[in-house]
């Protein structure tokens, strides 16, 4: 009998109890144990699974879950015996910054002096133990809200101190989403404040800390040393590209598909991997993200489920902001083709604003792209950090369409007519429709100071148009094939019902101006139709039932911000 699907259950010990859905991840806790690292940081994209292991870790480590084996039975972790032993035997102090989203330096501080308050508070009966003396029994009780950052920075180290002398074993901390307060503090300016007091916070716990016995942090970035871990240099940093703990996020393709064989859905397998596959950690390929995965295991429906899960807000500003050469690396990237750039995974939140490669690092952390190859390029340039990215999946390819769509949300009732106009037809609506979008949209656009950005609004258009399509995937199967050259891309619309005449086939082919071959714009509309004809899309489309008379060409040529479409 296929397992309920539990939407957002965090809790491992709920899941256990209830025999939900579970997918055995219990291996990492030896992985980890036997690597002997006193601190460990993790980083993995969003709803990949950090939460639940770390919630694992705790229910497997904790002494409040002594005598709880029954969690763990018929899981791997349970088929050796010294780990049985090992089950509920540590003091464990586990914080979770996943929620300290504030807008200002004042609110996140506050958030996290009650995270660490909460803590305090589990353990109350510390207050009143003989073992403390009478000042570290006034300290206890001087743990709250509005202490001073000084204090706040030292208290998990004090703690720290309080159960080891009580349980007679040194702790072990477990921080989740370790990263999520200073991404919010690099988007709502107070980036350097936020650091000032992590840095010593981190330092005192995890530097400092004599009863510390082992710490795990998770997050999604690997933000710089030299930003908060520049006193940690007992820090292991895993990433992405690290080949340790590949499989312990995420599920692989064999556990996907035993998914699916369990909820009744081994047809689906192919259609599964096409939509969702596409992560690498480390040396493994064919990773799949958990929250797409058991969501279309519970509703059955393929959709973008990860990529709505989150605004995106970082990423979608990052690139809206950036320069040309950023956008036009992106439409490569819609078309499905690669791209080469340097990645340093240790970011620098300060550098987003003009280092092109720190964008790329972090779209990379956060699971946007995927690697493709960094051997043959370091073998080829003597470099060692540039790597061969594409888009992910399907899924962040129908993300980055629908980012694209929105950022001409002022437009948007023009561009609604611009699709009925190209179906219909109507190449003077479209004409009239374009150039209106071009002037409400394209002022962010501006063409840079170098030749190679100059071209960029026009390159932009094609992934403007693309973005477009998004609304149409229900009638059409859209495919798209960029050209070397003078910034040809052509974009094909074909029914998915071809016996539908109200939906003809549309192809389209994207020019800009060569004025060594074209004094106008009319002559390269005139070049990109001709285009279309000696490519010969007409027979191939007619050998797949599309009727000769219910194709429709369109070149579009560009000049600067200018454009003709014909």
């Amino acid at each position: 009998m296929a397992k309920v699907i539990s939407i957002g259950n965090q809790s491992f010990e709920s899941m256990r109890e209830r025999d939900n859905f579970y997918v055995d991840k219990t291996s990492v806790i030896k992985e980890w144990w036997e690597n002997e690292d006193i601190v460990t940081l993790i980083t993995r994209p969003r709803r990949f699974g950090k939460t639940l292991n770390m919630n694992m870790l705790e229910c497997f480590f904790s002494n409040k879950y002594k005598d709880r084996g029954d969690l763990f039975e018929g899981l791997d972790i349970w088929k050796e015996e010294k780990y049985c032993k090992l089950q509920g035997t540590y003091p464990v102090i586990f914080l979770s910054f996943a929620d300290v989203k504030q807008n200002n330096y004042e609110e996140t501080i506050q958030k996290i002096k009650k995270i660490i308050f909460d803590i305090y508070q589990k353990y109350d009966f510390l207050k009143d133990w003989e073992g403390l003396t009478d000042k570290e029994k006034t300290a206890f009780r001087n743990i709250d809200c509005v202490m001073s950052d000084i204090v706040a920075q030292g208290a998990i180290k004090d703690l720290s101190d309080y159960l080891s002398r009580y349980y007679g074993k040194k702790v072990i901390i477990l921080l989740d989403e370790y990263d999520t307060p200073m991404q919010e503090a690099y988007v709502s300016g107070y980036w350097k404040e936020l650091v000032a007091f992590t840095r010593s916070l981190f330092n005192a716990t995890f530097k400092t800390n004599p009863y510390l016995e082992r710490a795990i942090m998770t997050g999604i970035t690997r933000v710089s040393k030299e930003s908060v871990f520049s006193d940690l240099n007992n820090l292991v940093v895993v990433t992405t590209t690290s080949n340790q703990y590949e499989t312990a996020f995420g599920f692989t393709e064999e556990e996907v598909f035993n998914a699916l064989d369990e909820q009744g859905l081994s047809e689906k397998k192919q259609e599964v991997k096409s939509w969702y596959d596409g992560f690498t950690f480390g040396d493994s390929r064919d990773i799949y993200n958990p929250w797409s995965i058991i969501n279309y295991l519970k509703y059955k429906k393929f959709t973008t489920y990860w990529a709505d899960s989150s605004s995106n807000g970082l990423i979608n500003n990052l690139i809206q902001k950036g320069s040309p050469y950023i956008k036009t690396m992106l439409e490569t990237l819609i078309k499905g083709e690669k791209i080469n750039v340097i990645i340093d995974e240790q970011i620098v939140f300060s550098e987003l604003d003009y280092s092109e490669d720190a964008v790329w690092s972090l779209m990379l952390a956060s699971g946007y792209l995927k690697v493709i190859s960094s051997e043959e390029l370091n073998l080829i340039r003597e470099s060692d950090n540039e790597y061969e990215l594409a888009i992910t999946n399907r899924e962040i390819l129908f993300m980055f369409r629908k980012m694209i769509l929105r950022w001409f949300t002022p437009a948007k009732m023009e561009t609604n007519e611009f699709i009925k106009a190209l179906i219909n037809g109507d190449v003077e609506s479209m004409n009239a429709y374009m150039n209106d979008v071009a002037l409400q949209t394209f002022s962010s656009f501006d063409s840079g100071k170098k030749e190679s950005d100059k071209r960029a609004p026009e390159n932009f258009y094609h992934g403007f148009v693309l973005g477009l399509m998004v609304d149409q995937t229900e009638n059409y199967i859209i495919t798209s094939n960029r050209e070397s050259g003078y910034g040809r891309y052509d974009i094909m619309l074909e029914p998915i019902d071809k016996s539908n005449e109200n939906l003809p086939c549309i192809v389209i082919e994207f020019k800009v101006i060569n004025p060594k071959k074209e004094k106008t714009l009319e002559e390269t509309v005139e070049a990109a139709l001709n285009q279309i004809e000696d490519k010969g899309y007409d027979a191939e489309l007619v050998k797949r039932g599309v009727k000769k008379e219910n194709i429709y060409h369109y070149g579009f040529a560009f000049k600067g911000k200018n454009v003709l479409i014909g």
